[in-house]
């Protein structure tokens, strides 16, 4: 792994990377900015608002894979454990949604460390870097951003109580 990060940072310098990063990410949301939300409404796909503090569904790709993922991030570990009972409840709505089924990890560290829980799916291998791979990430993620938002069309009320 070593080698193929060594590899990596010499095909690509930090800006070309950053660059390449940057121009993935802008091409999904203008090929997802005339795709309506569930409620027929324009919505920012690439920064969607689930509308609770320290819930987000978050869209992540590098060099060997892509993820989404719901991720409850609250720093108070018992609130945190509120927010994933209640996924837990709807755990058969998402699946159904979603149309499959997604890993549920409830004690997991993000990039920096620190504690959160998460239900996600990997695409695995794919490669953000190359140009090539970015139809077969769109196919990836788009059905998933839709699938969340639907669900969470219903699903935002059953956390109401624990905002």
């Amino acid at each position: 792994m070593t080698g193929f990060f060594l590899l990596f940072q010499f095909m690509y310098s930090k800006a070309e990377a950053a660059q390449l990063r940057q121009a993935f990410w802008t091409a999904l949301g203008q090929y997802m900015a005339p795709v309506p939300s569930a409620e027929g409404e324009t919505t920012n796909w690439i920064n969607y608002k689930t509308g609770l503090k320290n819930v987000y569904f978050r869209m992540q790709a590098d060099m060997r894979q892509a993820s989404i993922a719901i991720e409850l991030t609250h720093p108070d570990a018992g609130i945190r454990e509120l927010f994933w009972e209640q996924f837990l409840e709807l755990r058969t709505l998402l699946h159904e949604i979603l149309g499959e089924k997604w890993t549920w990890e409830a004690d997991a560290l993000d990039g920096n460390g620190l504690p959160l829980s998460r239900i996600y799916t990997e695409l695995r291998p794919v490669n953000m870097f190359s140009r090539d791979d970015w139809p077969a990430l769109i196919s990836f993620f788009k059905p998933r951003l839709v699938a969340l938002d639907a669900f969470w069309v219903d699903a935002q009320y059953a956390f109401e109580a624990l905002k």
